[in-house]
């Protein structure tokens, strides 16, 4: 009997070692794995401070911006300065990841290639965008093309699957080549060619018509978009292509 309650106790022991070893070696956030390293990614956001990050035309970030709980986080229930946070660095061809969570009714969104210049008022006027959105609650979930997940205005997300409002979304923005492909949660999303004559009609079918220089540069900037809503972004971080 002692023998086998010595086994039974040595087999807990076993047990309980590798799920602490398993939580343990779970990748914590803002953090990149060696393998990650060695194949070219860069943390965008350390989970400590907003360096690295500015206002849209401004030197410094707006002080609506802050780190709240390891995430880069828009608080908006402050009269403080925000403006769409956009990186100090320009990327062309780039695989973009980072996780997103809005406030109900919350909308706010993820732009690339953005060209920053005193002559565009605001970032979208020259970079495409991936929709952050509350569709439960914001008005814009009733506007097609305009859900998260969407090419905003553009392309319609498929299949839906973003996460409700508190809980955190995992997405990737991934273009080379022209090629340009959307992910969320896991899953693709969204995929088409820029600068091609389908793109062209897209354009010319959407609310940026009119936009002489929307999507025309082949690199720019990371924008993360205020829309006036609460938002948090984290593990955001980027590889060149």
């Amino acid at each position: 009997m002692k023998i086998i309650r010595s086994l039974v106790l040595s087999g807990v022991l076993i047990a309980g070692s590798v799920f602490l070893n398993q939580a343990f070696a779970q990748q914590k956030d803002n953090t990149l794995t060696k393998k990650e390293k060695k194949q070219g990614w860069q943390l965008l956001f350390d989970g400590n401070s907003t360096s690295g990050w500015h206002s849209y035309n401004q030197s410094a970030l707006g002080s609506a911006w802050n780190v709240e709980d390891g995430a880069l986080h828009l608080n908006k229930k402050s009269n403080r300065d925000g403006g769409d946070a956009v990186t100090n660095e320009e990327f062309g061809d780039f695989d973009l990841k980072l996780d997103w969570k809005i406030s109900p009714n919350g909308n706010s969104g993820i732009m690339f290639l953005v060209k920053e210049d005193p002559k565009y008022e605001r970032s979208y006027y020259t970079g495409p965008e991936m929709q952050v959105l509350d569709n439960n609650g914001h008005p814009d979930a009733k506007i097609i093309k305009h859900r998260a997940g969407d090419l905003y205005d553009l392309i319609t997300s498929s299949p839906e699957n973003v996460k409700p409002v508190g809980e955190w979304n995992s997405v990737e923005i991934k273009l080379k080549n022209s090629q340009l492909e959307l992910w969320q949660n896991g899953v693709k999303v969204v995929s088409t060619t820029l600068w091609d004559e389908n793109w062209n009609k897209l354009v010319a079918g959407s609310k940026f018509k009119n936009m002489e220089d929307f999507a025309k540069f082949r690199s720019g900037r990371i924008v993360l978009q205020d829309h006036g809503n609460e938002v948090w972004f984290k593990n955001i971080r980027i590889r060149k292509l």
